[in-house]
């Protein structure tokens, strides 16, 4: 589908997306990992944008070739030429990712840490906008706002 990314740097750009599961083997068993990528214009001179998308049930474990934000950093895309396509790009994630697991899931809360995880997680507010996108407000120990610079889109 047609979206809107958002590059670091805060521009924004209308890229096709590509969201799904890709199947990985992680000891003996297999996986269906969520991924996300985007294509720019400029594609296939260019590698595709990719972003691990854990589930709610998920927790994204950053690692060698996942970033804090989910952002799959493979030798394979650093080194995109001509020959690179996303079939093998998708060969390579399911082979490393069932070496390095992206996302493992969350654990199950005990009623009393399920307490603290609400009293905790109440204080953030969630707008979600007409356009879809949804904003995750936090509010700082100090009750000031955090500055947009540290503002994240994913």
């Amino acid at each position: 589908m047609m979206d809107k990314y958002v590059y670091n740097d805060g521009i924004q750009k209308l890229m096709m997306s590509l969201t799904g599961t890709i199947p990985v083997l992680f000891e003996d068993k297999v996986y269906k990992i969520p991924i996300c990528l985007w294509i720019e214009e400029t594609y296939p001179q260019t590698a595709p944008i990719c972003y691990i998308r854990p589930t709610c049930e998920m927790m994204l474990l950053r690692g060698k070739y996942v970033s804090n934000n989910g952002e799959v950093m493979l030798p394979y895309l650093q080194e995109w030429n001509s020959d690179c396509d996303l079939v093998s790009l998708l060969q390579v994630m399911a082979v490393i990712f069932g070496d390095f697991p992206p996302v493992c899931l969350r654990p199950h809360l005990e009623p009393e840490q399920a307490s603290c995880w609400l009293q905790v997680n109440k204080q953030a507010e969630v707008d979600k906008q007409i356009d879809g996108s949804v904003y995750l407000s936090l509010a700082r120990e100090d009750g000031k706002s955090f500055q947009q610079e540290n503002e994240t889109n994913c």
